[in-house]
């Protein structure tokens, strides 16, 4: 058989080119990587370092589609964009403007064997017609300017937990080819935990923040703990339990631990005259109705005293306000000013430590960096390659670039053996 050509369009890290060779050296295919384009400068420094290749391309939309060299197959993880004309039901013009276009019209000047495509699971029913129906607007316009390119093409919302990695990330695959409709049913399923993916005996982290954390829990009871106050429950530690802005009392924290509940409940935003929201100020008088058993000068030093150190601050409900034209949530000068919990879960210098008999949640590039784990005794972030780990990048993908950016890419890359699944389904 001939060697199989393929291109790699928005190519980030590489991963679904990584998944893609996995699956072809399976099955003993000869395969090269014919054409490259990214233009996030630390994503192509990574994927140059990795893949031993300088000739990466910049913005595809500037590229002209008879300039790239035949291929057979097209492997894309395209940003997802609404179509300012969806719902008109003209096919390819449809995706014009949108950076699905320069997918479909490469494939129609290019006509190779097939394609893999990745997107968010969001992207399923993004701009729905009807809130009953199975896809939105923008999946539809594309799988039909994909039909109408003569392709046999499938799609299924896969969850990276179930293909070996240790996380929970669900994303959606649309692969099609030219002769039989791909099949993307029926995976064999492998679970993987944290524990699998971690390493030991690494430089851990000093600082006041950690020694508070420290200070109140055993470092085992940290594991599969988050730190934020916004949220509550029993796997959660707030800023008040570690004394992060100092120490309070016992009364104080019931204080808190009660607005924490209160101020999500419905009724209060009907007192108020306002629309809903998830984390609503209360006034004083709104906290005295729920903590009776404290006296009412009493309740009022404890808030000032709360105030002060900066668990909670004073300020205006906020109520959706058409302004220049759009909705949005301002706040209401009108209205008494509450008491509102003050800090979210970025505020802190991590806001979860992972437990290695669990798997993960979806990794964020904002949060990646605020993610810790236990090593030992202490406390540390995770590894350049545990990150990678968690998305199944093989031990040999080294980084090259900053933690920061690394953070960065991670938190937006592809799971490489959920890829390499699809693609043996592909190629087969």
């Amino acid at each position: 058989m001939s060697k199989i050509k393929y291109i790699d369009l928005f190519a980030g890290m590489g991963g679904i080119r990584l998944g893609f060779s996995q699956a072809c050296d399976e099955l003993d295919l000869s395969h090269e990587c014919v054409f490259s384009s990214e233009i996030k400068p630390h994503a192509i420094d990574i994927y140059k370092y990795n893949f031993n290749e300088n000739n990466i391309h910049g913005d595809i939309t500037q590229i002209n589609a008879s300039d790239i060299p035949d291929f057979d197959y097209l492997l894309a993880g395209f940003p997802c964009q609404a179509f300012s004309a969806a719902g008109k039901q003209l096919g390819f013009d449809d995706t014009r403007g949108t950076l699905f276009f320069d997918v479909a019209r490469i494939l129609k000047e290019k006509k190779p064997k097939g394609f893999i495509l990745e997107n968010v699971d969001g992207f399923v029913t993004h701009d729905k017609e009807c809130k009953t129906d199975e896809i939105g607007r923008t999946l539809s316009i594309i799988l039909n300017t994909l039909k109408d390119l003569n392709y046999k093409v499938t799609w299924k919302v896969l969850d990276a937990s179930n293909f070996g990695v240790p996380q929970v990330r669900k994303r959606v695959f649309i692969i099609g080819n030219l002769i039989t409709e791909p099949n993307l049913e029926n995976f064999t399923f492998i679970k993987s935990q944290i524990g699998d993916i971690l390493e030991e005996g690494l430089p851990t982290i000093t600082s006041y923040f950690i020694d508070q954390l420290l200070k109140y829990y055993h470092v085992d009871d940290l594991k599969g703990k988050s730190i934020k106050d916004k949220r509550g429950g029993k796997n959660n530690i707030h800023s008040w339990d570690i004394a992060i802005k100092g120490e309070i009392n016992t009364h104080q924290k019931i204080v808190l631990e009660r607005l924490l509940r209160e101020r999500r409940k419905k009724h209060w935003a009907k007192l108020k005259g306002i629309t809903w929201m998830d984390g609503m100020p209360l006034t004083y008088n709104e906290i005295a109705s729920f903590c009776t058993d404290i006296p009412a000068e009493q309740l009022k030093i404890l808030l000032s005293d709360l105030e002060k150190k900066g668990y909670v601050k004073l300020e205006h409900p906020k109520d959706i306000m058409t302004i220049n034209g759009k909705n949005k949530r301002h706040p209401d000068i009108n209205k008494d000013k509450g008491y509102n919990i003050v800090t979210g879960k970025l505020s802190f210098e991590f806001n979860e430590i992972l437990h290695p008999k669990d798997i993960s949640n979806t990794l964020v590039a904002t949060e990646v960096d605020r993610i810790g784990v236990v090593d030992g005794e202490k406390i540390r972030r995770l590894s350049d390659k545990e990150c990678l780990r968690f998305f199944g990048f093989p031990d040999s993908y080294q980084s090259n670039i900053p933690n920061k950016k690394l953070y960065d890419l991670i938190g937006n890359t592809v799971v490489v053996p959920v890829v390499k699944s699809v693609a043996l389904r592909l190629l087969q």
